[in-house]
């Protein structure tokens, strides 16, 4: 333990026994500061349930019924691809390096995309990032296409309600990449 530590640590150990014993009743008559291998003992069993009651499979729900009710809930008939403008050729206010970094060093923790690229990564190289990432940012919108990559989605469905029954009772949450959402 570093010196003058020690106050962050046991501050640490306090959130951690406060949360574990909230998070299950069983924590409560364990003594942590006493016995730390029952304590961690409670914790594995604790996380064990918990993980198994929430990943637990819904009979009849598979990844493929729910892709099938998500597919048919979200498609337009009546869609048509819109034109492409020819203005967007003749682009005056280009994007700046310096507004990149600006968008990149005030950029808030969220979900990584599929590129597994964290919001803080890109915050902490902003200096480095901002310039290639402006003349991308510029010839998307020059060209008038947002590249297909930060059109992908990850989509995890979460539960509606306590006991889901059907793939109406998940709510699909997609997470984009954290350039395509500053774009």
């Amino acid at each position: 333990m570093r010196a003058g530590r020690i106050e962050e640590a046991d501050a640490i150990a306090r959130r951690v026994r406060n949360i574990m014993t909230w998070k299950s009743s069983s924590m409560r008559n364990v003594d942590t500061r006493k016995c730390s291998k029952d304590a961690w003992a409670k914790l594995r069993q604790v996380i064990r349930g918990d993980r198994n009651s929430a990943d637990s499979p819904v009979d009849g729900i598979t990844a493929q019924s729910l892709n099938d009710h998500y597919a048919a809930i979200s498609t337009d008939q009546q869609y048509q691809a819109p034109a492409i403008k020819s203005a967007t050729a003749e682009l005056t206010n280009w994007i700046s390096e310096m507004e990149v970094f600006q968008m990149l060093d005030r950029l808030k923790a969220s979900a990584t995309g599929l590129d597994r690229i964290p919001a803080w990564f890109l915050r902490l190289g902003a200096p480095v990032f901002a310039a290639p990432i402006a003349q991308l940012l510029n010839q998307s919108i020059i060209a008038g296409v947002v590249p297909s990559q930060w059109k992908t989605a990850i989509i995890t469905p979460v539960p509606k309600v306590k006991q889901p029954a059907h793939p109406a009772d998940f709510r699909p949450i997609s997470i984009t990449l954290v350039l395509s959402r500053t774009l």
